[in-house]
């Protein structure tokens, strides 16, 4: 079985950076799409950015120019670099995966979710 695991979550000032991990690791054939999704307190989950194994990247509207989402697929690891951080970028932050586990089975798969907490 597949699962995630998240890291570089925290608390930064309005403006500052952080860096997310996401590592997948157990039964893996390969991964296509790889994502990170947020939540704030009150609000529906929302897709912040994800990636292809091709290298092809999405961005939600409100973080273009900020975010950037990379990943290293010898690692099975996708990052999120966030920059110029702004309080309402507060929110629970889960990393989301495609995971062929075998050639014929394909799993959807969540991490636990991180904690970033922008201060003003």
């Amino acid at each position: 079985q597949a699962q995630l695991v998240e890291s570089g979550g925290g608390l930064v000032q309005a403006g500052g950076s952080l860096r997310l991990s996401c590592a997948a690791s157990g039964s893996i054939f390969t991964i296509h799409t790889m994502g990170w999704y947020r939540q704030a307190p009150g609000k529906q989950r929302e897709l912040v950015a994800d990636i292809t194994s091709s290298g092809r990247t999405n961005y939600a509207d409100s973080v273009k120019g900020r975010f950037t989402i990379s990943r290293d697929n010898a690692k099975n690891t996708v990052y999120l670099q966030m920059n110029s951080l702004k309080p309402e970028d507060t929110a629970v932050y889960s990393c989301n995966a495609d995971v062929w586990v075998t050639t014929m089975r394909k799993e959807n798969i969540w991490g636990q979710g991180t904690q970033v907490t922008v201060s003003s």
